[in-house]
């Protein structure tokens, strides 16, 4: 090899170390190759997939996986074997691919030293080759690795849980450049409820539940360890069918959330025919992230915890006042009247001072009611448990305990800001039916699946013509309020029921 060709490869494998990116890397060795020893056409071969699978210039066609290339090359041998120069490329010990160059430009066949030129520069670019994969996969971690720092930081301001959620989710898609993302906590002992999705919308996904016992996802949060799938039409595990509204996905990875006793699982997957072969799929750097984020979603909770317990404690307290100082003074007031109406001689106005003292004493109803409302319970944040504790107040009011019937994942998917609307709903409707309903019977029914619907029924009067007052408009407003509805059935003498549904997000 003269000096001048020597150069003249030290300057290719300069200019292949030049730039450390991935994408076009086949094509830059494959082209440097053949510029220097003046190649009409060639094509590489990588059987290592990671970082490409084939790249070729000057042969049209040759642009998918079953490389045409190749029949060319037998159709080359048969005519002139001097006509082209196959080389292996390797990265160490194991053979990488193969790089083929086709007719030389100046005509004749390609030379020995042609031969020793393009063995030097395969070589080097096993190295580039390396170098480039490693600089990858140190840029992957670095971009886990902000991605967990960037969760941690939102702890440093009061967060939501649902929207720690969904930050999760949409940075693990960024991150892993992922077709699609879901995010899934326990729901009870037998399913994981789908509590954040990204990528795609997440109507018919989002709240749905996944057999915690018998699926991929289960099965990394009963085990707590990372699933990867880097082709599920080869993973016996993988039906389709049971999520059917979910993509159909060509490889995944889940990541258990590994905190406390209660294990989720976060999957990152990638659809049919996206291009993930230049993924390793290696999780280990991705489950620090997913740890990461098991951390801030518990820490969250606590937030949303500590705060629930604030707002219970100034309810307890507004009710104290209520008690304390409103409802004694009108009871006072009450008896002052009361003994009043003893004094007066006209029986006129004697009656309408009885129905002043009526209308007090209905007042101070309306505030107990409202003080049951405020006082959902000591300390708790389950909103079965706060249900239950309205209608056991109701419950004093109406004689009976109303049925309470509850349908999905109630407890873990409804958000703080329906939570909030809800629960007033159920005390104002309750209330009516304490008023006015003559009732011996209630039910309320709370189903939670696409949307968040609550049916209140009883079995009393039912409305008369012009008597829906404020307790109904009041509903009403709190369901445009979330972009819901509200539905009342009634019939005078064939009680009331009030369906009220909601979107499970205000946003």
């Amino acid at each position: 090899m003269t000096a001048e060709r020597l150069r003249s490869v030290l300057d290719a494998v300069a200019t292949m170390s030049s730039d450390l990116s991935i994408d076009g890397l086949l094509e830059r060795i494959l082209r440097q190759a053949g510029d220097l020893v003046d190649a009409e056409s060639g094509f590489l071969d990588a059987l290592d997939r990671r970082l490409g699978s084939f790249a070729a210039y000057g042969i049209d066609g040759v642009v998918d996986d079953q490389h045409p290339g190749r029949q060319l090359l037998v159709d080359l041998l048969e005519q002139d074997p001097t006509a082209f120069i196959g080389v292996p490329i390797r990265i160490q010990d194991y053979l990488f691919g193969n790089l083929y160059l086709i007719g030389k430009r100046s005509g004749g066949g390609f030379t020995q030293e042609d031969e020793e030129i393009v063995l030097a520069l395969a070589s080097a670019a096993g190295v580039v080759i390396e170098n480039a994969r490693l600089y990858e996969e140190g840029e992957r971690q670095r971009r886990w690795l902000e991605a967990a720092a960037e969760i941690t930081t939102t702890l440093l301001s009061p967060i939501s849980r649902t929207s720690a959620l969904l930050l999760v989710a949409d940075r693990a898609r960024d991150v892993a450049i992922a077709d699609f993302v879901a995010l899934l906590m326990p729901g009870d002992d037998e399913t994981l409820v789908v509590e954040a999705v990204s990528g795609l919308p997440a109507e018919g996904i989002l709240g749905g539940s996944v057999d915690a016992r018998h699926s991929i996802a289960g099965d990394a949060a009963r085990l707590r360890e990372t699933i990867v799938v880097p082709d599920t039409a080869l993973e016996p595990r993988y039906e389709a069918h049971k999520t059917p509204s979910w993509p159909d996905l060509g490889s995944f990875m889940v990541l258990p959330l590994r905190s406390g006793d209660d294990t989720g699982a976060l999957l990152v997957g990638w659809l049919k025919g996206s291009d993930t072969l230049r993924w390793e799929l290696d999780p280990m750097v991705p489950q620090r992230f997913a740890d990461q984020a098991a951390l801030v979603l518990q820490v969250a909770r606590a937030q949303e915890d500590q705060a629930r317990l604030a707002v219970f404690e100034d309810r307890d307290r507004i009710g104290r006042d209520l008690h304390d100082l409103v409802i004694q003074r009108l009871f006072g007031i009450g008896l002052m009247l009361d003994n009043t109406t003893k004094l007066i001689p006209s029986q006129t106005a004697a009656d309408r001072l009885s129905s002043a003292i009526d209308d007090i004493d209905e007042t101070i109803m309306d505030i107990r009611r409202t003080i049951f409302a405020l006082s959902p319970g000591t300390g708790t944040s389950d909103l079965r448990a706060e249900l239950e504790q309205v209608l056991r107040h109701s419950a004093k009011l109406l004689g009976f305990t109303p049925e309470l019937r509850l349908i999905g994942p109630v407890d873990s998917v409804v958000p703080d800001e329906v939570r909030e609307h809800l629960m007033a709903v159920v005390g104002e409707a309750l209330s009516n039916v304490v008023r006015h309903a003559q009732a011996s019977k209630v039910g309320v029914v709370l189903e939670v699946g696409q949307d968040i619907a609550l049916v209140v029924s009883d079995d009393g009067n039912g409305l008369s013509d012009g008597q829906a007052g404020n307790g109904l408009r009041n509903i009403r407003v709190r369901a445009a309020l979330l972009r819901g509805r509200c539905e009342v059935s009634s019939e005078p003498g064939s009680g009331t029921t009030i369906t009220w549904t909601v979107p499970r997000s205000a946003s």
